[in-house]
């Protein structure tokens, strides 16, 4: 098989996931499983960036809580607003002030179109002036991962602590419809998830680009040997930055389709707790494979829905058990399993060879 069209294969899997997932899963799930399953998507999507960032960059990002919510919150806005009608007020609002009117900042997300901008925008805005001051003080290892998982632990607190702009620990909720379709129809519920499943499979072609393109290759280098990038004439904290913002849109799309889906969104989806289940499934999986952090969120949320209702309070332990067992024992993730099974075929197939030629 030639190097050219082994570069292709990824595709090629990425298309039999758009099968299973766009034409296989609605024509055999229930509407209850098809929607627990659009949620992994949301899950998985947050997933792909990270395996990007921490796969292929080193960088241990343990704060994609703070992009999903910027793009949850947006779409979440959006939606109270439709909800109410025009010149209505979320009711959360309501219950704290009755006269007072609706916050500027809330007023522009009456807008669609401005929505759907803004769920892109923000996360590139944060996450270059974070990055930025981030990386270009080569902040790196465990003072990274802990900075980015105190900002998560920040804006959940400061989400918790403006009722009356945010509805706090309750959230936004109470959603009708979804840019005009009605959440009650089952069709368009079955519509959204297929516009997530579509999402994710977008999300994974532009990692598969990104990982055979040259800023790839770079990304590796900087993960492996910083100093000679440097040397070489590269700045890695650039390199870095541009992983970290792709890395931080995808979860912000993530966090966007998931609103709908779930039908709320509170603080608790998105502090360190949310944060180290997303590294969880990306852990599971394989960081440093394309399609592993994709499957170790399914499997994660998978395992999350179906543990959580037999033993509510017991999954929590199992999924710590399970990332234990899986960095000490696999490191590569599930992902790493195949490499492991054509390696040994390999080395069974040169014993036979070498064991008939003697």
């Amino acid at each position: 098989m030639t190097t050219k069209l082994k570069s292709f294969l990824p595709l090629l899997g990425i298309a039999a996931l758009a099968i299973a997932l766009l034409v296989v899963a609605p024509a055999v799930l229930s509407d209850l499983r098809l929607n627990n399953l659009a949620k992994y998507c949301c899950w998985a999507m947050v997933a792909v960036g990270i395996g990007l960032a921490w796969g292929r960059g080193g960088m241990l990002v343990m704060g994609q809580g703070v992009f999903f919510a910027l793009g949850a919150y947006a779409m979440g806005m959006h939606m109270q607003l439709e909800s109410v009608g025009d010149g209505g007020i979320p009711t959360f609002m309501i219950l704290y002030d009755p006269l007072a009117p609706l916050p500027a900042f809330w007023e522009p997300f009456r807008s669609g179109a401005f929505t759907i901008a803004m769920i892109v925008v923000a996360p590139v805005v944060v996450a270059s002036i974070l990055g930025f001051a981030i990386f270009k003080r080569r902040v790196k290892g465990a003072y990274f991962a802990i900075l980015t998982q105190a900002l998560a632990v920040a804006l959940a607190t400061l989400i918790s602590g403006t009722i009356k702009y945010t509805g706090g620990d309750t959230g936004l909720s109470g959603f009708t419809s979804f840019f005009g379709y009605t959440l009650d129809d089952p069709l368009n519920r079955r519509l959204i998830f297929t516009i997530t499943a579509t999402l994710l499979v977008g999300c994974l072609v532009v990692a598969w680009q990104l990982y055979r393109s040259r800023f790839g290759e770079l990304l590796v280098a900087t993960r492996d040997a910083e100093e000679r990038v440097r040397f070489l004439g590269y700045d890695p904290a650039n390199i870095k930055l541009v992983a970290f913002v792709v890395a931080a849109v995808m979860a912000s799309i993530g966090g966007a389709m998931f609103v709908p889906i779930v039908g709320i969104m509170a603080p608790k989806s998105m502090d360190a707790a949310a944060s180290i289940f997303f590294i969880a499934g990306v852990a599971l999986g394989g960081r440093a494979a394309l399609f592993g952090p994709v499957l170790g969120a399914l499997a994660v949320g998978y395992g999350q829905s179906t543990l959580s209702e037999q033993w509510p309070g017991t999954w929590i332990y199992v999924l710590g058990l399970l990332f234990i067992v899986v960095t000490i024992a696999l490191p590569g993730g599930i992902a790493s399993l195949a490499t492991r099974g054509a390696g040994l075929l390999a080395r069974l197939r040169s014993s036979d060879r070498k064991a008939a030629s003697a």
